[in-house]
Formats: structure tokens, C-alpha cells, sequence
């Protein structure tokens, strides 16, 4: 039986629980932190690259992630243009504002490596490829360990 009564809503529970784990686990801080590291990057990631990327990178995500990440976008506004590691990691940082102790790299990096090992090994490839070299620096290629389930 269902804990929410749609295995839908549960697949997806199951799913965001396994990548916060991850989070957590690379990052050393609690929940919220790594829900909001999360969204962080993700939407970081999501204002830089184009329209039509950034929708096939939403499409792969789990359905409880995929809000988080469409949370405010505005898929006419032309992408953001920080071309360089400082930039992607002010970013960053200026979505822990009020939050102690968090280092957007490594947040970044734990983000990275849960999209790196969870979705399509192309998608991710086409998505590091349109980051600045210096920012794809921060992501893990290759080592991909895709799990269909999300």
C-alpha cells in the first residue's frame, strides 16, 4: 500500500530523500540546507543555459525537484551571462544569504555529482558543456551511474 495513497507521490519522495541523502552526506549539513543547496544550483544552472536546454533538464528531474526548479522562472528573460567560477559561485552564494557556514563549491559540487549519477549521461553532458570551462571544472565528468527511476 502506498504511503500517500499515489505511488506517484511516493516514487518521488523516495527519489528527492535519496539525492538530500547525498547532499547531506557531501556537504555535512542538514536537510533544509541541502533542499535549499538544491535549488540553489539547480536554478543557478537552470538561468544560465538556453530555453530549450533548460527545459530538457526540468523534463528529467524528478517531479518534486522540478518544481523546485521552475519555481520563478521566466523562460523569456534571456540567460544570465557570469562566464567565470567567481561569478557562478557569488551566485550561489547569494542564495545562502542568512544561512552560516554553507561553501557554495562544495554545495555546487554535491548538486553536481547527485545530477551526474541520476540522470541521462547525455543530458548531462549537453548541460556541463554550456557551463564555462572554469565551472565545468566543478563538475564531475564521466562516472555516470544513471538511475532510470527519477
Amino acid at each position: 500500500m502506498s504511503a500517500s495513497g499515489l505511488d506517484v507521490f511516493d516514487k518521488t519522495l523516495h527519489i528527492t530523500n535519496t539525492w538530500l541523502a547525498q547532499i547531506m552526506k557531501e556537504t555535512g549539513k542538514e536537510r533544509h540546507v541541502a533542499w535549499h543547496a538544491l535549488g540553489t544550483v539547480l536554478r543557478a544552472v537552470r538561468d544560465r543555459v538556453t530555453t530549450g536546454l533548460a527545459a530538457h533538464l526540468g523534463a528529467q528531474l524528478p517531479m518534486l525537484i522540478r518544481g523546485l526548479y521552475y519555481d520563478q522562472w521566466n523562460p523569456a528573460q534571456e540567460p544570465t551571462k557570469w562566464r567565470s567560477r567567481d561569478e557562478f559561485l557569488g551566485v550561489i552564494a547569494a542564495g545562502f544569504r542568512g544561512m552560516e557556514g554553507v561553501d557554495p563549491a562544495v554545495a555546487a559540487q554535491a548538486v553536481f555529482r547527485v545530477l551526474d549519477h541520476s540522470l541521462a549521461p547525455g543530458q548531462v553532458d549537453n548541460v556541463r558543456s554550456a557551463m564555462p570551462e572554469d565551472v565545468r571544472a566543478l563538475w564531475p565528468q564521466g562516472g555516470h551511474k544513471f538511475d532510470s527511476a527519477a
